[in-house]
């Protein structure tokens, strides 16, 4: 199937636009400027775009679906308050708009293993730092 000139011909500059554009919302919700995580379709009306052109086009350029680079941000997110060990997982699920079980689902989808566990590792890693440097050394 031959792709449409259309979508080749900006697919750099929309797929730039648009993680420009969920990385600044996705500041201003964690700073708490907002209080909703947008959609796809909010971040198409901020670009003047369709979602589906946005999605059609995201998906030629870089083989991945727009879901997946905010899922990853997302992520990034959750490591980060993963990292501070006075927020309850429960609570780091509720500040990025999960409940505790798709949250737990989300992560180990991504990361492959639990909160808990990623907590856990975290933990052994500050734990052991000496341990951790010397296997960079043989690896």
């Amino acid at each position: 199937m031959k792709i449409p000139q259309k979508y080749l011909s900006r697919q750099a500059e929309i797929t730039e636009s648009f993680m420009q554009v969920m990385n600044k919302h996705m500041d201003d919700f964690m700073a708490g400027r907002v209080a909703e995580m947008f959609h796809i379709k909010d971040i198409a009306s901020i670009m003047c775009l369709h979602p589906v052109h946005i999605s059609n086009v995201i998906k030629l350029y870089t083989g991945f679906h727009p879901c997946h680079f905010y899922e990853l941000r997302i992520l990034r997110e959750a490591k980060a308050l993963l990292s501070d060990p006075a927020l309850s997982i429960s609570n780091v699920a509720s500040r990025l708009t999960y409940d505790t079980s798709n949250f737990t689902k989300f992560f180990k989808e991504f990361e492959g293993i639990t909160p808990t566990e990623y907590r856990k590792k975290l933990s052994s890693e500050n734990e052991n730092p000496v341990k951790r440097s010397c296997l960079h050394l043989v690896a």
